[in-house]
């Protein structure tokens, strides 16, 4: 067997939301094109991500990797601000 390891995704967002403890919630904004007519257009997910020490506050611009499951909706952990 082979050795497999998982890479994980990172994405860069901005906080949202700092009303829970220890959980952020990050907006994370990518572009796409339409694939008919070619128009860009923004798509904006929301993703709750973990904060150990509550340090990020709402309007920082930070970067969320993925990690194992900490809570039904909570799988990104902040690594560091931009």
């Amino acid at each position: 067997m082979e050795n497999k390891q998982k890479i994980n995704r990172k994405l860069q967002g901005v906080v949202v939301s700092d009303k829970m403890s220890k959980t952020r919630v990050v907006a994370v904004t990518i572009t796409r094109q339409h694939p008919k007519y070619l128009k860009l257009y923004r798509v904006t997910r929301k993703f709750k991500a973990h904060d150990e020490e509550n340090t990020y506050k709402v309007g920082d611009k930070v970067v969320i990797s993925e990690t194992r499951p900490m809570s039904r909706e909570k799988r990104w952990i902040i690594t560091e601000k931009i």
